[in-house]
Parts: structure tokens; C-alpha cells; sequence
């Protein structure tokens, strides 16, 4: 495994030309206020991937949206941020991470009041791209801060801090959603940024050292382009069925891949995939995290339309998730470290997958507790035994720190694209199976709205809700399998040498 690194590292270094990084830290105290900074900026961009699940319901009505136009709410966000967030990592590595993370809290923190005052669908999508670029330049420079600051022999309990509180935010969206949406409105959901960026500055302007660009050269423009092309044209062939566009996505990804290959300077650096367990941390990341996000995206619309949950009762829902990330997660990455990450990503994921499947069992009414609360304690009891050894695997499979921004990047963005893909992907299987089973009795564009379509003359509501609800258990199955395919990535992980 060190000579693999060590290749890598020396075929990296033929590409760009690197300069001094600043010393890792040594005071506590500055210790705290960094991993403060990196885990605030951060979880206010991880939140906004989930905190408008729960409002979406309500967004829908308020705005008079369709579910194509709330897929793009939520897409918009993530195509951004998927496609930026290795130039975001690139550009930190070249003029600064400190100097990059903070003009995208910044920039994200404009782009959210932005959101709240949106009229409109069409604004609001507008707006969350903005966000989108935000997110991608502050997000991959959270780690990277980490990794260049922190001494190795303090490395894997900062970064499995960071891993915890972050993963933690991200399922803590729908609880802190559902209560701002019932309480004030959900223009709220994007408010509550606003103090949350103003902090995070003003930390960073007092407390986090400035660290010079490890690396000089140009972006690689080209490939961010094509990448952008790439996961743009797949996002809009599969929530308008245009198949053509599907077309276009596979010729802009090969030609990203030939591009990358081939420049000196690559915005994805291909030989760190050479290194098994990078490679199987990230298979494990797109097929795992793509399942969460299909799961969290449709999870409130059964709760809030089908159930009549209100939207703390739906946010609150999430409650037993976010308790077993914060008891887990720490101890699963110290039991990471004692056994090596691999039973762990094995393990995890099958638990998670058994939590998807549990959501399938529930139909219309009954307790929380002996429906919706069995599949999402297991579901967050196999999240919580995979997030920190997985992200701490990703960050110590490469042996150069100097690329540690691209190595977060390439990670982050497999995460949200994986989101990306799977909201497009089964929104757009839930909408044709909820027609299917109304059997033409609604328009194509009642279809569309699911629950909130207007049931016709001679049709219940309680019919429009069980077309729903078989739609929502089809696609629970599914996130249930690839969960569990999910845990193949982890069996190419070298094992921990006794």
C-alpha cells in the first residue's frame, strides 16, 4: 500500500508545481476555533442539502410548484455543487484554502437571503444555484484546513469530529426544517444561514491562520466544464425524460474522463483512483449516499401529505437518526482505528439497507413508534457505524496532503452527485408509478404534483395516497438494495495488519 501511495504521490508531482505548506498547529486553543470554523461553514452548506426536504411540501403549495420544479429546487443546489466543488478544492490548493472556505461562507450566506425572498419557483432555483457556488468553495476547504493544520498524530480525531458533527447537521435539517417551517415560515429555513455565515467570518477573521496555496498552475477549466455538461444533461434526462439529454451526459463524461487523462493539471487527478481503498470508499460513497438522499426526499412527502404529519411532527420524525449519529459515530471511528475501516463499511451499510426496508412496511395511519420509527433508528444506527471511518478512509488513502483539497473534492462531489442523481432519478420512478396505478385518471400535470394533485370526480383522496404509498415502497426497496450493494466497496478496503 505505501509503494502504491508513494507512485501516486510521484506521478502527482510531475503535474503541478507545489510550494510550502504552512506548519500544522500546535495550540490547542487555535485547535478548537479551526475545527469551530470548518464544522460550522460546512454544516450550514451540509444542512441546505436536506433542511428544504421537509419545507418541500409546504414550498410546493405556497409557490404552486410541480415535482419537477421541487426536484430542481433541490437539484439546482446539488448539480452546482457538484460540479464546482473540485475547482473549489483546486482553487484553495492554489490561492489559499482559509482565503477560498471564506469567501464561499460569504457568498453563501448572500445567496440564502436571496432564497428567502424568492416569489417564485423559477427565482428560488435561481437562487439555490447561487448557494450551490457557495457550498462548492467552502466545502472541500473545510477538510483540506483540517488536514494542512492539524498534526498528523491529531489528524484522525479531527477529522472524525468534523465527520460527526457534519453528518449530524445533515440529518438534523428536517428536524430544524419541519420546526421553522410550522413556527415562522419556510423562508426561515434559508434565514437561519445568515448568523450561522456571519459567525463562521468572523471566527476565521480572528482566530484561523492563513494558509498560502500548496500548489501553482492553472484550473483545469476544461474538465470542470465537461463535468458540469456531464451531470447537468443526466439531471435533466431523467427529471424530464428526455433521453436524448442521457445521450449527451455519457459523451461529456467520456470526454471528461479522456480530458483528465490526458491534461497536465487535471481537476480529478486519475491515478489517485490506483489506490484500492480509494477507490472502494468512494464506490461505497455514491451508492450509499445516493440511497439517503432518494430516502430523505421522499420520506416527507409520505409523512406530511399521506401521513397528515405536521412539519415538526415530520421534522421531529428524524429525531431517532440524529441521536445515534451523536452516540455513534465517535466510537465507531475509534473502533475504526483499533480495527481497521473495513468490517465497519461492510457492516454499516447492511444495517442501513435493513433500515430502508423496515420504511416499506408501513401503510396509511398508526403509532410512529411502530411504523416510521423502526427503519429510521436502523437507518441511523448503519450511518452512524459507516460516516467517520468512511470519510477518515477517503482522507488517509492517499499519501500526498498536498492534494488533500482534490481528495476531499473528488469525495464531497461523488456524495452530492450521488444525491443529485438519485432525488432526479426516483422522483421521476415515483411520479410514473403513482400514474400507473391511477390509471390515467389524472392529467400528466395533476400526475406530477403526487400527493398534491386534485383527486378528479369519483376518486378519493385516500386513492391518490395509496398510489403514493406504493410508489414511496418501490422505491424504498430499491435504496434498500443498493445500500447493501453499497457495502462491495468496502471489500476491495485492505483490512488492518495485525
Amino acid at each position: 500500500m505505501k509503494k502504491e501511495r508513494q507512485k501516486i504521490s510521484r506521478q502527482e508531482n510531475k503535474q503541478a508545481t507545489v510550494v510550502p505548506e504552512a506548519r500544522p498547529i500546535s495550540a490547542a486553543g487555535r485547535a478548537g476555533w479551526i475545527l469551530a470554523a470548518t464544522i460550522l461553514g460546512s454544516a450550514m452548506a451540509f444542512i441546505d442539502s436536506t433542511v428544504i426536504n421537509v419545507a418541500l411540501p409546504v414550498l410546493q403549495k405556497s409557490l404552486g410548484a410541480d415535482v419537477s420544479q421541487a426536484q430542481w429546487i433541490v437539484d439546482a443546489y446539488l448539480l452546482v455543487l457538484s460540479s464546482l466543488m473540485l475547482a473549489g478544492g483546486a482553487l484553495g490548493d492554489r490561492i489559499g484554502r482559509v482565503r477560498v472556505f471564506a469567501a464561499g461562507v460569504a457568498l453563501f450566506g448572500a445567496a440564502s437571503a436571496w432564497c428567502g425572498f424568492a416569489n417564485s419557483a423559477t427565482m428560488l432555483i435561481a437562487a439555490r444555484a447561487a448557494q450551490g457556488i457557495g457550498a462548492a468553495l467552502l466545502v472541500p476547504g473545510s477538510l483540506s484546513i483540517i488536514t494542512a493544520t492539524f498534526p498528523p498524530e491529531r489528524r484522525g480525531k479531527a477529522i472524525g469530529t468534523w465527520s460527526a458533527m457534519t453528518s449530524l447537521a445533515i440529518i438534523a435539517g428536517p428536524l430544524l426544517g419541519g420546526w421553522l417551517v410550522q413556527t415562522v415560515s419556510w423562508r426561515a429555513v434559508f434565514y437561519i444561514n445568515m448568523p450561522i455565515a456571519a459567525a463562521t467570518l468572523l471566527i476565521v477573521w480572528f482566530k484561523v491562520p492563513g494558509l498560502k496555496g500548496t500548489v501553482t498552475g492553472a484550473i483545469d477549466w476544461a474538465g470542470t466544464a465537461l463535468i458540469t455538461l456531464a451531470l447537468g444533461a443526466a439531471t435533466y434526462g431523467l427529471i424530464e425524460s428526455r433521453w436524448i439529454a442521457g445521450g449527451v451526459a455519457v459523451v461529456a463524461f467520456i470526454a471528461f474522463v479522456l480530458v483528465e487523462h490526458h491534461t497536465k493539471e487535471p481537476i480529478v487527478p486519475l491515478t489517485l483512483f490506483r489506490s484500492r481503498t480509494f477507490t472502494g470508499a468512494n464506490i461505497l460513497t455514491l451508492l450509499l449516499y445516493g440511497a439517503l438522499s432518494a430516502a430523505t426526499f421522499l420520506l416527507p412527502f409520505n409523512l406530511i401529505q399521506v401521513q397528515h404529519y405536521s412539519p415538526a411532527k415530520a421534522g421531529a420524525a428524524f429525531l431517532p437518526f440524529v441521536a445515534t449519529m451523536s452516540l455513534l459515530s465517535r466510537w465507531s471511528g475509534a473502533l475504526a482505528d483499533r480495527i481497521g475501516p473495513r468490517v465497519p463499511l461492510i457492516v454499516g451499510p447492511l444495517v442501513a439497507g435493513t433500515g430502508f426496508a423496515l420504511m416499506t412496511l408501513p401503510g396509511i395511519g398508526g403509532s410512529y413508534w411502530t411504523t416510521f420509527f423502526p427503519g429510521i433508528l436502523t437507518l441511523g444506527i448503519g450511518m452512524s457505524i459507516t460516516v467517520a471511518p468512511l470519510t477518515t478512509t477517503v482522507m488517509t488513502s492517499i499519501d500526498d496532503e498536498r492534494h488533500a483539497g482534490a481528495a476531499s473534492g473528488i469525495n464531497n462531489t461523488i456524495a452530492r452527485a450521488a444525491g443529485l442523481l438519485a432525488i432526479a432519478l426516483f422522483g421521476s420512478i415515483a411520479v410514473t408509478i403513482f400514474s400507473h396505478q391511477l390509471a390515467g385518471r389524472l392529467s400528466p400535470k395533476e400526475a406530477a404534483k403526487l400527493t398534491a394533485a386534485k383527486p378528479p370526480p369519483g376518486v378519493s383522496q385516500r386513492v391518490i395516497d395509496e398510489a403514493f404509498l406504493h410508489a414511496f415502497r418501490v422505491n424504498m426497496i430499491a435504496a434498500a438494495a443498493i445500500a447493501v450493494a453499497s457495502a462491495g466497496g468496502a471489500l476491495v478496503i485492505r483490512a488492518k495488519r495485525a
